[in-house]
């Protein structure tokens, strides 16, 4: 079994080209599980002690259909003595007021639940206005943006995956 688990849900297909990439970082499907949201239930979070969750924003601040659907099975899985990495894929100039809320919904309520959150990420080279997802001037996880920066994604994965790997202890 692989050792982390990587939660996603995809609107367009974005999300799922970055949690591909982000799994092929980390050295690929013998150390990173993709389970899509869409087929995800509760029982297969068991078993990982490192996840990563994956979410893009959607509509006006929104998570994305197949998590908003999942939320409140959040409750019933046990997150405590688990790191959390979390990334999320949205516009920062179309939706300048809430990028990456998704990710910053996810993450209050699964550190809440005990999750203890890894790979914090800088704010620095993004143009937006307000974050449900920046915490302490950082963001709770990679801050993807396919429409405006979509060349500066390999990179970020790189860098990103590099520190989890470290927060991780792998």
């Amino acid at each position: 079994m692989a050792k982390i688990g990587l939660f996603f849900a995809t609107q367009t297909g974005k999300t799922e080209e970055a949690a591909e990439a982000i799994q092929k970082q980390f050295g690929g499907t013998s150390v990173v599980a993709l389970h899509d949201m869409a087929d995800a239930s509760a029982s297969d979070f068991e078993g990982y002690q490192y996840l990563i969750i994956g979410c893009p924003t959607w509509n006006i601040g929104e998570l994305a259909s197949d998590w908003e659907g999942f939320y409140d099975e959040l409750d019933k899985i046990e997150f405590k003595g688990k790191k959390v990495a979390y990334f999320g894929t949205g516009d920062q100039i179309g939706y300048g007021d809430n990028f990456q809320d998704a990710i910053g919904i996810l993450e209050e309520k699964i550190s809440g639940l005990g999750g203890q959150t890894v790979g914090y990420w800088p704010t620095d080279g993004y143009d937006f206005n307000e974050s449900k997802a920046v915490q302490n001037g950082k963001f709770v996880g990679l801050a993807l943006d396919e429409d405006n920066q979509p060349e500066l994604s390999g990179e970020r994965i790189q860098t990103w995956v590099a520190q989890v790997q470290k927060e991780f202890g792998l």
